[in-house]
Order: structure tokens, then sequence, then C-alpha cells
């Protein structure tokens, strides 16, 4: 997997933090046009996150993401998975997801939405953390059309800043942007699904791994915390992914565990006790089991 490629063609900000030890991006509330918590504008040459933004390399951000494409084709990886946007694909980043630009130029729209600038009665009906949701969607003919009107509407509120005081001015950015959100919204319910409504068993369970799956990986023990007998939880887990609770469960153990070989230099068998494996030839084990690669190869081709 390589990752020596550079970009900077994108609209972003300034600084960054760390968790432990992996470069992440805050939102750059200075940068915005009068200080409001999103951002949006045309990606092109010479825009990047920050000026030392190592955007050539795996990196976090703690801001959505929602890149409308309307250029040549473009590879990102997000969470160590390649997709390829072309023009009418738009591609959604969510916070602390790891991602990484390729070198061709991007072009289209990109709008950009720190935590915490919608109430969170929007938040939820926008499903602005169902992290289960496929990053990359293809509108059909219509809904391309409504979520194009919707961006360029907001772009013209954002850069209008002498109409209305800065009070109403963000307000009416609040909802013109919960308007577009909505509609990207059903589009990424319904590229995950195909129609079909996520099982609330599924949706109770996808949140306590997330919680839980540093330190505990048995279907049995979630489903007794649930309160759900473990025949049922399998057959909601496999409705709702195509999984079984186990598999969903490692796939998520397994992608932190990349993470954290990516973007720290933690001794192998420290990632392996920070995703619940204290024997770090257990881990070794299990890792080499779901990628093909031992921790070490897998960190090798990274650097």
């Amino acid at each position: 997997m390589a990752d020596r490629t550079t970009q900077g063609s994108i609209q972003g900000g300034a600084g960054d933090g760390g968790v432990d030890g992996i470069r992440t991006f805050p939102f750059p509330v200075e940068l915005s046009v009068g200080g409001v918590g999103m951002q949006v504008g045309p990606m092109g040459a010479g825009r990047t996150w920050h000026a030392d933004a190592p955007l050539e390399r795996v990196h976090r951000i703690d801001f959505h993401v929602v890149m409308l494409f309307d250029g040549d084709p473009v590879r990102h990886m997000v969470d160590f998975a390649e997709y390829e946007a072309t023009a009418g694909d738009l591609l959604w980043i969510r916070p602390g997801q790891v991602h990484r630009f390729a070198p061709s130029e991007y072009r289209g729209t990109v709008l950009t939405m720190q935590p915490g600038f919608l109430p969170r009665a929007t938040v939820e009906a926008t499903g602005l953390y169902r992290y289960d949701l496929p990053p990359l969607l293809r509108p059909s003919g219509p809904q391309l059309a409504g979520l194009k009107a919707g961006l360029a509407q907001l772009q013209r509120e954002y850069e209008d800043t002498a109409t209305l005081p800065l009070s109403l001015h963000t307000a009416v950015l609040r909802h013109t942007l919960t308007a577009f959100l909505l509609r990207l919204a059903h589009l990424a319910a319904s590229a995950a699904d195909a129609g079909r409504r996520t099982e609330s068993t599924f949706t109770l369970f996808r949140d306590a791994v997330e919680k839980g799956f540093a330190t505990n990986h048995s279907v049995s023990a979630y489903a007794d915390a649930l309160g759900y007998s473990r025949r049922t939880l399998v057959r909601a887990v496999r409705a709702a992914t195509g999984e079984t609770p186990k598999g969903f469960i490692d796939k998520r153990v397994v992608l932190e565990a990349k993470r954290l070989l990516a973007h720290t230099d933690l001794p192998i068998g420290r990632v392996g006790a920070a995703v619940g494996f204290p024997d770090a030839a257990n881990f070794s084990k299990f890792f080499q089991q779901h990628t093909e690669l031992t921790p070490a190869a897998f960190r090798a081709e990274l650097r």
C-alpha cells in the first residue's frame, strides 16, 4: 500500500492535534467567512487543510468533509479502502476517519463543517455520525440536480455577508445546510441498505461495539448486555450488513489496529493491547488471519 502521494487541491484550514500520536487536523474556524463553523467553495490548486498538513500521508480530521466532483476520476483512500470518484459523485468523510489524497487534481465543490455547528436534533436527523454508511455516493440524475442546487444555494448564502447581521446569517446557513444534509443523508442511507430499514437491534449492537471493541470481542457478551439472544443478534446483524456479529466485531478491531500501526510508533505489542490482545503473538495471528499480513509487514508497507 503506497502512501507517498501529493495533493494540494482542497479547501481547508489550519492547525493540528494528536491522539495517541495520530496526526489530527481541527476545523479552521478562523479561516471561515465570518468565523462561522462551516466552509464551502471550489476545490482547486493550492488549497490545503493547513500548510503543514501531510495530505500525502494518511491523516485524520476532526470535522466533516463533503466533496462533490466534476472533474476527471480521482482515487481517494478512506479508512484503508480505496474509492474512485468520478464527475457527479460525492465523497463524505466523517470526523476521526483516516484518509489520504491521490496525486490527481481534485475538481468540484467542497463543504467542510465543524462538529457542533448544527443542533443535536439536526445531527440525529441527518445521520452525521453514521460510520456504517458508505463514504462514496453516486446520486441519480434528479438526486444530483437537487444536491447541486442545494450546495450552490449554500455557497451563495455563505459568501453573502452583507445582507444580514451575523446572527441571522449564521441561522440561515444552518437551515440551508440542514436542507442539503437531509438530501445527502437520504442518499447515503439508500445506498447502504437499498431501501431496507436498519434493525434497531443492529443499531444498538453497532453502538455497543463502537464503545467496547477495544476490550470486548465476545458476541455472547454483547447479546447479554443488550438483552437479546445470540440468535436474534445474528439475524439482525446479518440482515443489516450481510456479516455475522463476530465478523463485524473483528472488522472494527482490525480497522483500529491498522490506524494505530499506520499513525503511531507504538510497539506492536502495545497496539495489540490497545485493541484487546494482551498477548502480542495472539494479536499477530489475529491480524494476519484478517489481512494476510503481519502487523510489522503492514506497517512497513506504509513507511
